[in-house]
């Protein structure tokens, strides 16, 4: 999903009576210490219910009837979704059903419920303000993995491994395999200590040669801001053959960690 296409669109959404358009901001996160009982289904229950109660004092039925469809399309998709919440839920939609805009999020909202001419986007533009589409690129000397994410949560991940034999860099998508075995015992640590002596000396060429990929990796994906992760001497030799300036270089040892966790470690 590409954001800023999402809020332009619905920057251009009016409609009149007797359509009008749905907007809710639902909090949903589970270590708010006012959501420990799941409170969002109570605020849920109570922000529909009080349009339903102004409608049914109103005189026109076609906008009573939008109301009611849009309700469902909202129960439909909270029944869908409820066990891959996270942090908050934010829906916008209309009763013909010519906007919806429907999307779980792993950055909190304050719970608000609208019903007006207009989508109101000021809690998503924020949103989209505290976390941009943002890159993360770990090192972990001949393993390097690219995370894609966007408004707290992984679009997509890759990784790059340096094959020793040819010294080209082979891209994966998706999780990393394990390291190969260097053997046992005395025969283990000396082919590691060869192994880090190698990588060592060759490693600013080995880095300048996969800097252009990762570049235009961050350009296919749209980075508004990148970070490095990992060794600083390695962070060092990518950003030095890199044309984009990372926002900051983190020293920590990440690569193996699960994707959200770096996410939140490096970006929140």
């Amino acid at each position: 999903m590409d954001i800023n296409k999402e809020i332009q669109k619905l920057e251009h959404v009016h409609l009149e009576k007797p359509q009008k358009v749905f907007t809710m901001y639902l909090n949903t996160d589970p270590s708010d210490p006012d959501q420990q009982g799941g409170e969002w289904k109570i605020h849920l229950k109570n922000g529909l219910n009080n349009f339903e109660s102004y409608l049914q004092e109103e005189d026109d039925s076609d906008e009573k009837r939008n109301y009611w469809a849009v309700k469902e399309k909202v129960h439909q998709y909270i029944e869908e979704n409820e066990q891959h919440f996270a942090k908050s839920v934010v829906i916008i939609a209309s009763g013909d059903g010519t906007v919806w805009f429907a999307e779980r999020f792993q950055m909190p909202v304050k719970t608000e419920f609208y019903w007006e001419e207009t989508p109101k986007l000021d809690q998503l533009k924020e949103m989209q303000q505290d976390f941009p589409k943002t890159g993360i690129v770990l090192t972990q000397k001949n393993q390097i993995k690219v995370i894609d994410a966007e408004l707290g949560r992984l679009n997509d991940t890759q990784l790059f491994e340096l094959d020793l034999n040819t010294e080209d860099w082979r891209q994966h998508q998706g999780p990393h395999a394990a390291q190969p075995s260097m053997g046992t015992g005395g025969a283990k640590s000396s082919k590691q200590d060869e192994f880090k002596e190698r990588f060592e000396a060759n490693r600013y060429r080995w880095y300048k040669s996969v800097a252009p990929k990762l570049d235009k990796l961050a350009k296919e994906y749209g980075w508004e801001q990148f970070y490095l992760v990992g060794d600083k001497e390695e962070l060092k030799d990518l950003q030095d053959n890199m044309n984009k300036e990372a926002k900051d270089m983190v020293n920590k040892n990440l690569l193996d960690h699960e994707e959200m966790h770096v996410i939140n470690e490096v970006v929140q």
